[in-house]
């Protein structure tokens, strides 16, 4: 079996295991899946090293609980962290298996990190897919489980979302066949950002 395919293969058997399930699947595979159909769709010249990073981009996630983090932003972010070290290093431990150099799994690595945000196009590229993934299969829950929220505030949310994104993210996010009050909030949220974003769109990586 080609490096390529093999290595997506242990991918999956890993996120298989998700003992949480959407429709009778587990959680992360289909979390992977909409990644690499994503990826797909927005880079279909996309590298292998970017397919694998794209697919593995919440490897195993159950096993670092929220839970085990304090409330609040710190403790979330500390918890990001934690679990993107663990998507990379169980990546990279199924890329050496399947061969790949220590080259290539430092690159898949720095990705899953986001460690080159803004400064390579395949960190730009992964942060695009992951951010349309979560805004047409994910943001609706989001919207009900932060039903306290107002407006304003997942307009702030969703702005940090939008400035890590390019051009091409922000139109894909913009095609996407949102709910009424989605689409308003995403909108709400390019206008609130659209000096920053007219800054980054003249460097953007695309």
């Amino acid at each position: 079996m080609p490096a390529l395919d093999a290595t997506l293969a242990a991918i999956d058997a890993a996120n298989a295991e998700d003992p949480r399930t959407v429709d009778g699947r587990a959680f992360e595979t289909v979390y992977a899946e909409r990644m690499s159909a994503c990826l797909a769709a927005l880079y279909p010249d996309a590298s292998d090293l970017l397919k694998i990073a794209a697919r593995a981009q919440h490897l195993r996630r159950w096993d670092i609980p929220r839970a085990d983090y304090p409330e609040g932003r710190r403790g979330y972010n500390d918890w990001r962290r934690a679990c993107r070290v663990h998507h990379a290093n169980l990546a990279g431990t199924f890329m050496r298996a399947n061969g790949y150099d220590d080259a290539a799994i430092a690159h898949v690595g720095a990705l899953i990190r986001k460690e080159q945000l803004k400064k390579d196009p395949e960190s730009q590229a992964l942060e695009n897919v992951a951010a349309v993934v979560f805004l047409e299969h994910y943001f609706a829950e989001f919207l009900a489980k932060y039903d306290g929220y107002d407006d304003d505030k997942i307009v702030d949310i969703l702005g940090k979302t939008l400035c890590k994104m390019s051009p091409k993210g922000h139109a894909a996010a913009l095609a996407l066949p949102l709910s009424d009050r989605a689409r308003a909030l995403v909108a709400a949220a390019v206008a609130k950002e659209a000096a920053a974003l007219e800054r980054l769109a003249a460097v953007s990586l695309d």
